[in-house]
C-alpha cells in the first residue's frame, strides 16, 4: 500500500471519528468489533507492503503495536480520540522521516486469547483511522506476567516488505506498547495457529526481535500507568532494558504517547535529545518526554 496523502479531507474525516471516540468513556463503544475483523486477521495476510508512490515517493514504514489486553484498552481509545492525528500531523510537521506509512497492530496473549495479533495495512491517509476502529479490543490476557509483544516482531520480520529498506537501505520503525514484562517466545504451534502457516520450529523472543531488527528500529514503550507496571515498575523496566537497552522507554502519561513516539524517532534520526525535549511547548508534554528519553 502507499497511495494517498494525509490532507484536509483526511483531517476533516479524522476529526469526525475523533469526536465520536471522545463522546464516550467506554472504549467498547468505539471499538465495536466482537471478534477479529477479516481484514486485520494475520491468517489472511501474505505480505503487508509499504510502497513508494507518486504521492509518497520516499515512503517510511511505521508500526504502532498496541497491547489491547485488560486495562490497556485505554491506549487504543486515546489513539482514536487524538493520538493518531497527533502522530501523523507531528511527523508531517516535525519531519523525523518523510512520507509516513502507518500500520496499527493489536497485541494479545498467544497462550490464551482468540486474537493474539491483528495487523492493518500500511496507510498514509484517513484509511488508517478506518482500520483502527475495526480493531477487536479483546481485553483478556493470560495472567502470565507478559503479553505476546514478540508476535509483532515476528510478523514484521517475516510478512512485511518496505521500499524504504529495500530501495534506500533505511529502516522503518516498530513500537510495541504495553505494561507487562518481556515476552516468553512463540512456539511453532502458536505461530501456525495464529498465522495459518507451517513454521517448523519455535522462536525465542530474542530470535523474533532479531528478525524485526533487520529492517526496523525496534522500541518498546512501557506504560507506567498500566496495572502491572504500576505495581512493579523497577522489575518491568529492568526486564525490558536487559533486552532492548535504551530502546525500552518509559511512558508516564499515556495521553502523550504520540509525542513520545515522535521524540524517540527524532533522536534516532540524529537530533539531540535535549533539543527534542525543549521543542515541546506544553510543560506536561516536556515532562513526559524528558522522562522517556532520559530516565
Amino acid at each position: 500500500m502507499g497511495h494517498g496523502r494525509w490532507d484536509n479531507s483526511s483531517r476533516t474525516s479524522y476529526r469526525a471519528f475523533a469526536d465520536t471516540a471522545s463522546s464516550t468513556m467506554d472504549y467498547r463503544e468505539v471499538f465495536r468489533s466482537r471478534s477479529i475483523h477479516k481484514d486485520l486477521d494475520p491468517k489472511n495476510v501474505v505480505i503487508r507492503e509499504s510502497c513508494d508512490s507518486e504521492t509518497n515517493p520516499n515512503s517510511n514504514a511505521i508500526i504502532v503495536a498496541l497491547d489491547v489486553t485488560g486495562s490497556m484498552g485505554m491506549i487504543a481509545h486515546e489513539m482514536a480520540k487524538k493520538g493518531l492525528g497527533q502522530l501523523i500531523e507531528g511527523i508531517l510537521d516535525r519531519k523525523p522521516v518523510e512520507d509516513p506509512h502507518v500500520m496499527f497492530m493489536a497485541i494479545g496473549d498467544v497462550r490464551s486469547d482468540e486474537a493474539p495479533l491483528q495487523a492493518s495495512q500500511f496507510e498514509p491517509d484517513i484509511r488508517i483511522a478506518q482500520q483502527l476502529k475495526d480493531i477487536y479490543v479483546e481485553g483478556r490476557g493470560g495472567g502470565n506476567n507478559s503479553e505476546s509483544y514478540d508476535f509483532p516482531w515476528y510478523f514484521a520480520g517475516t510478512r512485511t516488505k518496505l521500499d524504504c529498506f529495500d530501495k534506500r537501505g533505511k529502516k522503518g520503525y516498530l513500537f510495541t506498547i504495553g505494561d507487562e514484562m518481556t515476552p516468553h517466545g512463540l512456539t511453532r504451534d502458536h505461530i501456525n495457529t495464529a498465522l495459518g502457516k507451517s513454521e517448523e520450529r519455535d522462536y525465542s523472543a530474542s530470535e523474533s526481535l532479531k528478525l524485526a531488527e533487520e529492517k526496523y528500529h525496534v522500541f518498546h514503550v512501557i506504560v507506567e500507568q498500566g496495572h502491572y507496571a504500576s505495581r512493579m515498575p523497577d522489575r518491568v523496566r529492568d526486564d525490558w532494558r536487559q533486552l532492548l537497552g535504551p530502546r525500552a522507554i518509559l511512558l508516564s502519561d499515556y495521553n502523550h504517547l504520540s509525542q513520545v513516539i515522535l521524540s524517540a524517532m527524532e533522536v534516532s534520526e540524529g537530533r539531540e535529545a535535549e533539543d527534542v525535549v525543549a521543542s515541546w511547548e506544553d510543560p506536561d508534554v516536556r515532562k513526559t518526554v524528558q522522562h522517556a528519553l532520559f530516565d
